[in-house]
């Protein structure tokens, strides 16, 4: 094909009809999804046997707690009169009466975990909002801290990042400007989730990288350590804050592996993802000691990596498995997120696994992917114990110390 003949050219015009003809669809998808009243609202309820084992306590415990007015009793359902069943909060509410909360004690610090890999289309912002919400469950109090401007997990939150957030006012975008706030709280929203924060993010995030490149040759110091400042303004109010950062290695990036306390590595077992995994690891060892050179090193509580969307029925992935625990014996998790039907679906609805309710919560295939997420959850919290002294003896009766 000749270049030299309009008709047979892609230029600027035909791609601004693509865009715009792109753009029409999306905002009509965002209709659907952000429609004015499809506000998120977290639907789950457990029954009393369910609470009793997320508080550790029992039944009898619990109806004892209700009938002396120490616990709020569940509302009923008007036609049937039975019990609609305990929201999450209500279940926090019994942990706080029975003591039973399983926050950090007031002088340590809060666990900052950074789901990183510079290859995106590995389950980065998936891990984030599952592993928040299964934290949540649990009765931890969580922040996430969108840092991809693409957004991906503020609009699992709920949040449309077109509409209902101001790239000025609602992001990190601010944190990081010159002369910018000196503190994280203006950007912290409150989520439909009990006990989980959120800073959200949108494509105008996308500006501070240049505004950090413009800054790093004149403040290094300062441009690399924003964000880990940032954070210890608002960790009094947190056990664990989860960062999700752009899938690139970019001033962002650099800034979410400084503020990290732990790094989470999500690895599909595929060739192609396995060997990206590998550069990156090289990459981000060669990155940090370069900018300990200025900002003086950073250590880690713990690094691992988890297989993501790996899939038993292929041979080549189990192959690949083995190989990565071979070559990271002490690395990967022991527990796999396994590709899931149940992922997708509830991602394509902008939700998770965890906000099914109904019938859907009671297929085989959703309690199979529930058990492969509360797995990973599992294995992560206890690595974030191990941080917090306050924790030790009960790890050790536990026998996981």
């Amino acid at each position: 094909m000749s270049l030299d003949h309009p008709h047979d050219s892609v230029g600027l015009d035909r791609l601004n009809r693509l865009s715009d003809r792109s753009s029409d669809i999306i905002e009509r998808l965002r209709d659907q999804v952000y429609a004015p009243d499809s506000r998120k609202r977290l639907n789950i309820r457990f029954n009393v046997k369910t609470a009793a084992e997320m508080v550790g306590r029992t039944e009898k415990a619990i109806r004892e707690a209700e009938a002396a007015g120490k616990l709020t009793e569940p509302e009923k359902d008007p036609k049937t009169g039975r019990r609609t069943g305990y929201t999450l909060a209500q279940v926090n509410a019994m942990r706080r009466h029975f003591g039973a909360l399983p926050h950090r004690e007031p002088n340590e610090d809060p666990l900052v975990l950074a789901v990183q890999n510079f290859k995106g289309g590995v389950g980065k912002s998936t891990l984030v909002c599952h592993l928040a919400q299964n934290f949540a469950l649990k009765g931890y109090r969580v922040c996430v801290i969108d840092c991809d401007s693409q957004a991906s997990t503020t609009s699992v939150f709920g949040l449309n990042p077109d509409v209902d957030v101001d790239e000025d006012e609602d992001t990190l975008y601010p944190f990081f400007r010159h002369g910018g706030p000196s503190d994280l709280s203006y950007a912290l929203r409150a989520t439909y989730w009990p006990a989980i924060a959120l800073i959200p993010a949108n494509l105008g995030l996308y500006d501070a990288e240049y505004e950090f490149a413009a800054r790093m040759a004149r403040e290094s110091d300062f441009v690399l350590d924003r964000l880990r400042q940032g954070i210890a303004t608002i960790k009094d109010r947190f056990d664990i804050v989860l960062l999700d950062p752009p899938p690139a290695l970019g001033m962002i990036s650099l800034s979410v592996l400084r503020a990290a306390d732990a790094l989470l590595i999500p690895a599909p077992p595929n060739n192609i993802d396995f060997g990206s995994t590998a550069h990156f690891l090289k990459m981000m060892s060669a990155t940090l000691e370069q900018l300990a050179e200025v900002g003086g090193a950073r250590d880690y509580a713990f690094v691992r990596i988890l297989a993501t969307k790996m899939n038993d029925n292929k041979s080549a992935h189990a192959a690949i498995k083995r190989m990565m625990d071979a070559v990271f014996p002490e690395e990967m998790l022991q527990s796999v997120l396994k590709d899931s039907a149940e992922i997708d679906n509830a991602t394509a609805n902008l939700g998770t696994v965890y906000e099914v309710t109904g019938p859907g919560a009671r297929t085989e295939t959703h309690k199979r992917c529930r058990a492969y997420l509360d797995a990973v959850g599992r294995e992560v919290e206890i690595l974030i114990r191990k941080t917090w002294p306050s924790h030790h003896r009960a790890l050790e009766m536990e026998g996981l110390l």
